[in-house]
């Protein structure tokens, strides 16, 4: 049994102790600092018998352990992570990626009495599955306690999702003095951005430890905890770097070391905590996965949220008075997401959706179910590689890639090729980048891996990436690569393969402007991966039919092929299909008065609830382009008519009229263009003209001309116009334009587009 009172000595987490239940779910709402992680643990094991802890992130699975078997009894608790265990006779800490696969192994947890789950918060993929699963869990099991705990979580949300009692503790808090300090390079990451952040480090840093407290440095990833730690080492400040890439010794000394400032990423946001800190600099960034338009997903870098800034900012506060130096805007932080996004919406769904089809639940209690297209793509992958069949049932083959502990496309290259892969598929497990034919990976994880696979001789970094990644397979095209996936990427300046025409990206970062490979390796053209095919696409005013060679979107030759009976193929007419499915409203050229009446129909919707005619049926259309016509010669006024209801087509005129009649008799024409009717006309013709006209309750918006056309004055309130501003006009004007009529009063005035010698 745990020592509950010497654990929780001084920690505030301590008096909520007697208001754990006897029987789950629970939810601990408790913020950093807290001491959640150490107390609630052996206090539900020492009630239920042996618990399992997961936290997000290996280095929070070692410092929990570490510090809990430095309380009491070291042979009570332990830990495993992806290749390193030690057995707790009491408490365990794991990765919930172990986890994931004790369940799939063992789907009852039999020897376990009790799992919590910790940082829910941060909802990452792999946790979120495993609570869903140990719900179900827990359905099957009247002696399993379930917990989840955060440190900032919507404890209402989470209660009613699981059905879960409550209990919330707050933490002990010092005064937190906030400063801003924005730079102009943090949208774009630049270097000199990152110089800036070590600058608002560099000086605390140069005091000794002990009598300013640790600085503590949030930044996106570990390419910028690089950056940073190298800018303070030029203003001679000792700076350690703190990431999941790092051995376990290298975070240790990071945690526990003398070094005055920590460079991390946002594992020490929540889940792990750096002793000493008394000042925090935060970049307010995040690198976070998404899934662009293509279905490609790569890691972003984004503003964080402002539920991981008050985090970050909270860490400086908790020993006492404290410093947060934001390296943004308080403008910046106010525009910042309110929360965390969930994971499931954003990532690749590939090794989640394996493990639920392996889990076998039909209607598994997820958080946030997963994007239809997301999912539907995962599955795609997954069929690709053999772990599903045409039915969406998993395989044999399938529950074996499930069983690793890698990503099923890193695991299928293992199988496939065999043992001499492991060096490869270890390095891109472990998230190394570069040229990965030349990077060192971990030779504990290499002679683990090797052992799971078929023996086998060594191969090529570049064959197994393709393997893994086939969809990432790219040319040299200038001086970007075109992926298979149809991407272009540039290589990051720091792998040396600028040689290379073929290369297998395994990382491809998302940036705001482009994407970027960050690891790859040369390879050879995949022959085995050409295909011969047609393929349709819009080219200039036509749509032209080619057959190609190509793997994925890179084309290795393209011939023109006329569209007529005779390539009328199955192959020719599948291309055709593709390209009209994929033609859209915008792919046809207008003309400037099918313009016109595009812009008064847009805004007949927008304000009056019209069809959206760009989601109209113009099969016709695309037919005759598709049969070879131009698109410009397709008549888009006629089509667009054709798409309203006859009751509507009728009432156009007068809800959105083309000309508006002015008091000297003419119809200038009214302009939809900018969501709003505008009408250009010269002054001197609404003269007499009280109230700006409506058109479907929007009032119109006159830029009243000079004689020469001119701009002198926009509004829509004619009257406040007349009886205003526009004698400051007419006092400007009369002299430069005399022969045109300014009179004092432009009520009583006559409207004309005439001079006073002809009127």
């Amino acid at each position: 049994m745990f020592d509950l009172e010497k654990i929780g000595r001084g920690l505030p987490v301590a008096g909520v102790l007697g208001q754990l239940p006897e029987a789950g779910p629970l939810v601990v709402e408790a913020p950093p600092g807290t001491g959640k992680t150490t107390l609630i643990p052996p206090a539900v094991a020492n009630a239920h018998g042996k618990t399992l802890v997961t936290a997000p992130r290996r280095v929070a699975v070692r410092a929990a352990f570490r510090r809990l078997s430095l309380l009491d009894d070291a042979q009570l608790s332990g830990y495993a992570i992806r290749g390193e265990a030690k057995r707790g006779e009491l408490v365990e800490f794991v990765t919930p990626g172990v986890l994931l696969n004790r369940l799939l192994k063992d789907p009852e947890l039999r020897g376990v009495n009790a799992v919590i789950l910790d940082e829910v918060h941060e909802r990452q993929l792999d946790t979120d599955l495993a609570l869903a699963m140990c719900m179900e869990v827990a359905i099957l099991r009247d002696d399993f306690f379930l917990t989840a705990m955060s440190a900032t979580l919507d404890a209402t949300a989470f209660a009613h999702h699981m059905g879960a009692h409550v209990v919330s503790t707050q933490a002990e808090t010092y005064p937190l003095e906030v400063q801003y300090a924005p730079h102009a390079g943090r949208a774009s990451g630049t270097k000199e951005f990152y110089e800036h952040v070590a600058s608002l480090a560099a000086r605390p840093g140069k005091e000794p430890a002990t009598a300013q407290g640790r600085t503590l440095v949030f930044v996106p990833g570990v390419r910028e905890v690089e950056l940073v730690c190298e800018a303070l080492h030029k203003h001679g400040v000792a700076a350690a770097p703190l990431h999941g890439r790092l051995t376990s010794e290298q975070q240790d000394q990071a945690l526990y070391g003398d070094a005055p400032v920590v460079v991390s990423t946002a594992v020490a946001e929540s889940s792990v905590t750096v002793p000493g800190v008394r000042k925090v600099v935060d970049a307010g960034l995040s690198r976070e996965p998404r899934r662009d338009a293509r279905g490609m997903t790569g890691l972003v870098t984004v503003s964080a949220s402002k539920a991981s800034a008050n985090q970050r900012a909270g860490r400086a506060a908790r020993l006492g008075p404290g410093t947060v130096v934001r390296a943004y805007s308080e403008a910046d932080y106010q525009h910042f997401r309110e929360d965390i996004a969930a994971e499931i919406t954003t990532s690749d769904l590939t090794a989640a959706v394996l493990m639920m089809k392996a889990w076998g639940s039909p209607d598994l209690p997820l958080l946030t179910s997963p994007q239809a297209a997301a999912r539907q793509q995962a599955e795609e992958t997954l069929e690709a590689l053999g772990a599903l069949n045409n039915r969406g049932e998993i395989t044999d083959f399938g529950r074996a890639l499930a069983a690793l502990p890698v990503d099923p496309r890193l695991g299928a290259a293992l199988l496939k090729l065999g043992s001499g892969a492991a060096p490869t598929v270890a390095a891109i497990a472990e998230g190394l980048s570069g040229d990965l034919s030349r990077v060192d990976p971990p030779r504990n994880q290499v002679t683990r891996l090797a052992k799971l696979a078929p023996k086998g001789p060594p191969v090529a970094a570049g064959e197994v990436v393709s393997t893994a990644f086939p969809q990432w397979v790219a040319k040299r095209m200038g001086e970007e690569y075109l992926l298979a996936s149809g991407t272009r990427a540039t290589l990051d300046p720091k792998i040396n393969l600028t040689g290379a025409e073929w290369i297998a990206a395994a990382e491809v970062q998302r940036t705001k402007h482009n994407a970027v490979i960050r690891a790859a390796a040369a390879t050879q053209l995949p022959t085995e991966r050409i295909t011969q095919g047609y393929r349709a696409h819009v080219n200039k005013d036509k749509v032209q039919l080619r057959k190609v060679k190509a793997i994925g979107a890179i084309e290795l030759s393209a011939t023109p092929v006329a569209l007529n009976a005779s390539t009328n193929t199955v192959a020719a007419s599948e291309a055709l299909e593709e390209a009209a499915a994929s033609f859209r409203f915008e792919d046809f050229l207008l003309d400037s008065n099918e313009r016109d009446l595009l812009s008064r129909l847009t805004f007949l919707h927008e304000q009056a609830g019209w069809p959206d005619i760009s989601r109209g049926d113009y099969a016709v259309e695309v037919g005759e382009v598709l049969r070879g016509a131009s698109i410009s010669k397709c008549d888009m006024r006629a089509a667009m008519m054709r798409n309203l209801p006859w009751e509507l087509a009728g009432k156009l005129e007068q809800s959105a009229p083309e000309r508006l009649a002015v008091p000297s008799g003419s119809r200038p024409k009214i302009s939809y263009e900018t969501g709003r009717p505008v009408v250009r006309v010269k002054l001197q013709e609404c003269f007499g003209l009280a109230t700006s006209p409506v058109v479907s309750g929007v009032r119109v918006l006159f830029h009243l001309l000079s004689p020469a056309g001119r701009e002198l004055a926009v509004t829509d309130d004619l009257r406040s116009f007349w009886d205003g501003p526009y004698q400051q006009v007419r006092k400007d004007m009369r002299g430069r334009y005399p022969k045109h009529p300014w009179p004092e009063d432009p009520w009583s005035a006559k409207a004309t587009a005439k001079t006073k010698n002809k009127m």
